[in-house]
């Protein structure tokens, strides 16, 4: 399909998009959310297969047992491992030992947060995170450092912090938007000031307290970040993070990025943490929502047994992310929908046998029932709708 025919027809490139995975580490993270040893196991192989640039596997310090799933994660992977730590002496050992080859060390500098949070001066922290990313780098390790709250912060804060870890010989610089109070375009404005004080790669974080996360991460990208981090069915903190599926499956198919994942196993992936984090999936939530390949509405439903790129995005099918596309009987199904349903379960109906069948289904549907196959097969026998006939072998 030739998608930027219509008022898309320019946009600003992106070149390439890495992906930081932090569903076991801020997507832990979720209110009522805990994994078992055994699930972030299985996540995390999933996030390799798949070729997920970095997997964050969890905050060494935390526990004895996060730091042997996190040791172990590191060991049995092929992609980069990343542990999290505060500038504080233990974390970074802790991570260090765990075996992972990055670590991501942060440090709050919005005052808000400096004041009541972490309870330390300006100095005090630049201090401390230029020690942190020293300590790092010095163990081989890769260094990414995140100046948390980074959209709340003074700028020119920000940038003191910022020089400060990059002449230490930070690898990355993170940009956090902790409380999830950007917007893309003043995000994207962000990365471009950050990336004029460091010759460190970028990544970004980003929230979803105001339903934007998955756009400021793509705006990241469009301003000349490297990679941004993520979680799967976007869980985390509060409202989340960007999503995973949405931001690998918009630079894919909106940009025409080649990531390098195999996006086929996005709704097998969506799955799993479904049920290992018990924060239920939206049925409208973009990618892997149930209702994110289904069609009801008679004038949608015909459009797409014609054409699926007339009500679909086109550049993205159900195919790409391992899902399959739905025909929904209902309220307003219309007779394409309910000709191809029948045909699809063995039926040969008329013209106007069709039109009864569909009659019926719209006024089932409009009692709120759910209309499955089992119910358009009963109808399509009251009616006395023919069956295929069968060959028989002899």
């Amino acid at each position: 399909m030739e998608f930027f025919e219509g008022t898309l027809a320019s946009t600003t490139d992106v070149d390439s998009a890495r992906v930081f995975d932090t569903t076991l580490r801020d997507g832990e993270q979720a209110p009522r959310t805990s994994f078992s040893y055994d699930e972030k196991r299985a996540i995390a192989a999933t996030l390799d297969d798949m070729g997920t640039h970095v997997i964050e596997a969890g905050f060494p310090v935390n526990s004895d047992a996060e730091f042997e799933a996190v040791s172990d994660i590191a060991a049995s992977t092929n992609t980069t491992v990343c542990g999290l730590a505060r500038v504080v002496d233990k974390d970074v050992e802790a991570a260090l030992d765990s075996g992972v080859e990055m670590v991501h060390v942060f440090a709050s500098t919005s005052d808000v947060q400096l004041e009541d949070s972490m309870h330390a001066t300006r100095e005090e922290v630049v201090e401390r995170s230029v020690a942190a990313v020293e300590r790092v780098t010095e163990a081989g390790a890769t260094a990414m450092f995140s100046p948390m709250d980074a959209t709340r912060t003074d700028e020119d804060y920000l940038a003191e912090v910022v020089e400060a870890v990059s002449e230490a010989g930070v690898d990355w610089i993170n940009i956090p938007d902790t409380c999830g109070v950007a917007t893309p375009a003043r995000f994207a404005e962000l990365v471009t000031t950050v990336d004029e004080h460091t010759d460190a790669r970028i990544d970004v974080h980003t929230h979803d307290d105001f339903g934007m996360a998955s756009a400021n991460a793509v705006a990241g990208f469009e301003a000349g970040a490297d990679q941004a981090q993520v979680s799967v069915n976007g869980i985390g903190e509060r409202a989340g993070n960007a999503a995973y599926e949405e931001v690998v499956m918009t630079v894919e198919s909106v940009y025409g990025v080649d990531t390098g994942i195999d996006t086929t196993r996005i709704t097998e992936l969506s799955r799993a943490v479904e049920e290992y984090s018990d924060v239920p999936v939206p049925a409208n939530k973009p990618i892997v929502g149930d209702n994110a390949f289904a069609h009801e509405s008679g004038i949608h439903a015909a459009g797409v047994i014609e054409n699926s790129d007339t009500f679909e995005p086109g550049v993205m099918t159900p195919e790409m992310v391992g899902a399959t596309r739905e025909f929904v009987l209902g309220k307003h199904t219309g007779t394409n929908s309910v000709r191809k349903r029948l045909e699809d379960s063995g039926f040969e109906p008329t013209d106007d046998e069709v039109r009864e069948i569909t009659r019926r289904v719209k006024d089932y549907g409009a009692e709120k029932n759910r209309v499955t196959t089992t119910d358009l097969e009963r109808f399509a026998r009251e009616a006395g709708v023919a069956r295929e006939e069968t060959e028989v072998s002899a």
